[in-house]
């Protein structure tokens, strides 16, 4: 869908898909500058963290993990697009608050461009997701869509 958007606007880019299914950010650290190294984007999109947060792995390992992925990106001269995420509130308040507070943070700390919350205006609605409840389903692509272009289009802009 993000290639047939950026065709109506007669862009350049190409899109590379290089996520994996049930990423975690240190399978994502481990695999992203080999990732830049073959594709060499100008912009990347950085959306992990969730199966971490899921998995109730610690804040602190997540928030590493993220701002080292950051870092590598900014060697290797890409735009990072950071997408940001939530937990549902049975993790706990303190957990979610501290999870969520993570993407605010970092893209603070390195002027990222930032989608606060990739699910935003549809997170609590269950016809949007999978029975799981967790994973959206194909009504939500399009949502999914919206939420990052109104960022990704003002990099693509600027650029």
């Amino acid at each position: 869908m993000l290639e047939m958007q950026l065709k109506t606007q007669q862009s350049v880019y190409q899109i590379i898909n290089a996520s994996i299914s049930g990423e975690t950010t240190l399978g994502g650290l481990n695999r992203i500058e080999q990732a830049l190294k073959r594709h060499r984007p100008n912009i990347i999109i950085v959306e992990l963290g969730a199966n971490d947060g899921l998995r109730g792995l610690p804040i602190k390992s997540i928030h590493d993990n993220l701002e080292a992925i950051v870092k590598v990106c900014k060697q290797n001269k890409a735009s990072i697009l950071l997408v940001g995420m939530r937990l549902p509130p049975n993790y706990g308040a303190t957990y979610t608050k501290k999870f969520s507070a993570i993407y605010q943070q970092i893209a603070k700390r390195h002027e990222l461009r930032l989608v606060p919350f990739m699910l935003a205006g549809f997170g609590d609605k269950p016809e949007y997701f999978q029975e799981d409840k967790m994973h959206p389903n194909k009504n939500a692509q399009e949502k999914i869509l919206n939420n990052v272009w109104k960022v990704l289009h003002e990099m693509i802009m600027s650029y």
